[in-house]
């Protein structure tokens, strides 16, 4: 809980690029009533890759790329801001944010938490650049700022005094339109040029089909691509399909990359037609879908078929096993020649008929 990180993941290509979006995003968290968590909070990220952070506690920005660092080495001004408004300028104001809010909504005391996001996203293409600055509290929106009517915007009753006094503020205003569309903007662009190997970075996965069993639905995997921000959906003669398709979460793998997988419901297909259907991979930034037609003979399953059943293996016990009972017959044969039991030959008999039952 110590960084609390939203992000949206924009990714681009190595593999046949095409133009996206990318963003650059700070998120801020001040909680009051928490005890053992830092006041103060701040993390920034680039497509989904986390940057860097500080806190009330560490009292100086730590950074978690490369890039990063190298960006501030070559910008101390910029490192200098860092400092200023992680340890100084943003803690206080929005310290004093949060102490408002109490008084409005009628609070005293409590846990309560405000989380604030600023950025900017970037289309590589049309040169487009889009701000936003969104303000929530204790869970719920609160305002946000409108970069095309350069106003703020709340659903919220409670805080329509605070919309009207931010609106009056001009030099503000100004301020957050000079950052979201030329500072913001400036330094993805820079923190992308820094980083290319990993901020740019595209794996594709591997796919396959798996079934649990002839009757269970089939389920399309695609594991290790990089970055997140992927899709894989059925189609049916090029369709999308959403009825019996049930899409799984996008999960971690160990090494940094990342899976998932839908399941595609059979019951009602005839196998005429499973040839009609085809699993569809795309990463974001690539051009290039991975498909997977619907084949039988491509499904992994857990049942073995007939035609592969290990019959060699159960042979060798067959043996085995009438090789131990005419040991055991020399052995009862011997005991009677000394002992005269006749039981024991009956015995062997019954034995010696199951191992020929098994055998035919």
């Amino acid at each position: 809980m110590k960084t609390l990180v939203f992000v949206a993941l924009l990714g681009t290509g190595l593999h046949v690029a095409v133009a996206v979006k990318h963003s650059l995003k700070y998120f801020y968290t001040v909680s009051s009533g928490l005890p053992n968590i830092p006041e103060f909070v701040a993390v920034g990220s680039v497509d989904d890759v986390l940057l860097g952070s500080c806190d009330s506690d560490k009292k100086t920005p730590e950074a978690k790329q490369d890039c990063v660092e190298k960006q501030l080495q070559s910008d101390l001004q910029q490192f200098e801001l860092y400092n200023q408004q992680c340890l100084k300028i943003l803690p206080n104001f929005f310290k004093a944010t949060i102490h408002t809010l109490t008084q409005r909504f009628n609070q005293s005391g409590g846990v309560h938490v405000l989380q604030v996001m600023s950025g900017c996203e970037w289309d590589d293409e049309t040169g487009e650049i889009d701000g936003l600055v969104q303000y929530g509290y204790d869970g719920v929106d609160l305002i946000s700022f409108d970069l095309k009517t350069l106003t703020w915007i709340t659903p919220k009753p409670q805080a329509v005094s605070i919309k009207l006094n931010w609106d009056a503020d001009k030099a503000r205003i100004k301020n957050i339109e000079i950052r979201l569309t030329q500072i913001y903007p400036q330094w993805l662009k820079t923190f992308l040029a820094y980083g290319e190997s990993s901020l740019l970075r595209t794996d594709l996965p591997s796919v396959s089909l798996l079934q649990k069993t002839p009757s269970s639905p089939v389920s399309c995997h695609a594991t290790g691509f990089y970055p997140e921000r992927a899709t894989l959906s059925w189609r049916k003669d090029g369709e999308e399909l959403h009825e019996d398709v049930e899409l799984g979460e996008i999960l971690p793998n160990h090494d940094g990359t990342f899976q998932m997988s839908a399941e595609l419901n059979l019951s009602s297909v005839t196998p005429e037609d499973w040839s009609r259907y085809t699993c569809v991979f795309q990463l974001s930034g690539v051009k290039e879908e991975i498909v997977t037609k619907l084949d039988k003979a491509d499904i992994r399953t857990n049942e073995v078929p007939p035609s592969e059943f290990p019959t060699g293996a159960v042979v060798g016990v067959v043996v085995g096993l009438l090789l131990l009972t005419l040991c055991i017959c020399g052995l009862l044969m011997w005991r009677r020649n000394r002992t005269g039991f006749s039981e024991d030959w009956r015995r062997t008999s019954v034995m010696l008929l199951w191992i020929k039952t098994v055998i035919t």
